[in-house]
């Protein structure tokens, strides 16, 4: 895999949405919801992506899918870029989908669990009766009987089957890519864990990708084969798994890593890992924009923007600690 091409590949990608106000209703600043995000994803891996509410994860997938139009930005997809007519953006949606974290408003209450499935194929070209057989075959491989949910309504299922019908009818285009934004969020946690054992065995017999959007971060490890942190808007820290829940190289990474739950009485946390709120997107502090939050600021990371450095092999992080001769204190290189 890591000598193959990458199967998605995203660049500088930005979304500003305009603040209008005044009589004449003039655009007179930004939400800077997703600023310069850049990353790729190989065949057949699980990105994960976690960061706060508003730090622009679900953004960044709607924007992939063109849900939302970038403000710039290039996505390419096996080597093509993605809107042009190198990759038309229906060719491109038919090979990514989306399954989104409300599973009830993703289905049209209107159409049975069999024409929601279906319903897409016909769309692509795809004779009814093709899509119909192939909508009863997907329903049957996520786990609801054909003959006994294909002629119900959403308002008929319960949360984990209407999530099942969203995985069947993504996967109904025969896509390479699925965007699963909090796509087990909502559901309780012996359901949730039924959907991701079906995800993972999905993965391994149709060879998907997946780009898998959470606040969980247990859920993320176990899915994962690597992970992107995000924070307002920018890419934090990515690397492989592992070595980002164990060697972890941002100092938000570590607060948001600080944060998960144990069952051990002697690892108690007395205090929260991070404090204060994120600051406000549409005026972001200069430089590092985690320094207000920062138990490691100084005064250049108030200047000085911090680039993605390596610091292992296939682990970045954004901060000037793990750039050399970045001017600070604790840099690779620094003076003691």
């Amino acid at each position: 895999m890591a000598n193959q091409p990458p199967l998605l590949e995203i660049a500088n990608l930005t979304k500003h949405f305009p603040l209008k106000s005044g009589l004449l209703n003039r655009a007179t600043s930004v939400v800077r919801a997703v600023d310069g995000v850049s990353f790729s994803v190989a065949e057949g891996e699980t990105l994960g992506i976690v960061g706060e509410s508003g730090c622009g994860k679900s953004t960044t997938a709607r924007l992939l899918m063109h849900l939302i139009e970038p403000t710039s930005g290039t996505i390419r997809f096996r080597g093509q870029t993605v809107g042009t007519s190198e990759m038309p953006l229906k060719e491109f949606r038919r090979q990514v989908q989306m399954v989104f974290q409300d599973s009830y408003a993703s289905l049209n209450p209107r159409l049975t669990v069999e024409d929601s499935v279906s319903f897409s194929p016909t769309v692509h070209g795809i004779s009814r009766d093709v899509a119909v057989r192939r909508a009863r075959s997907l329903l049957d491989r996520v786990g609801l009987e054909p003959k006994r949910f294909a002629g119900r309504y959403p308002h008929e299922l319960s949360g984990g089957q209407r999530q099942r019908v969203n995985i069947a009818r993504a996967l109904a285009l025969e896509p390479r890519i699925l965007i699963l934004d909090e796509a087990v969020s909502a559901l309780d946690k012996s359901v949730e864990a039924q959907v991701l054992n079906l995800l993972l065995d999905l993965k391994q017999e149709m060879g998907l990708t997946y780009l898998f959007i959470s606040h969980d971060l247990e859920v993320v490890r176990f899915m994962s084969d690597r992970v992107l942190v995000m924070y307002l808007g920018k890419v934090a820290e990515t690397g492989p798994t592992e070595a980002l829940y164990t060697d972890s190289r941002h100092p938000y990474t570590t607060a948001l890593l600080g944060s998960l739950l144990s069952m051990d009485p002697d690892n108690r946390r007395t205090e929260a890992p991070l404090a204060g709120d994120p600051p406000n997107p549409i005026n972001p502090p200069p430089g590092c924009r985690f320094h207000t939050r920062c138990a490691f600021a100084e005064p250049v990371c108030s200047s000085t923007e911090p680039k993605l450095a390596s610091v292992s092999t296939g682990h970045e992080a954004a901060c000037l600690m793990s750039i050399v001769g970045s001017g600070h204190s604790k840099a690779p290189g620094a003076a003691a």
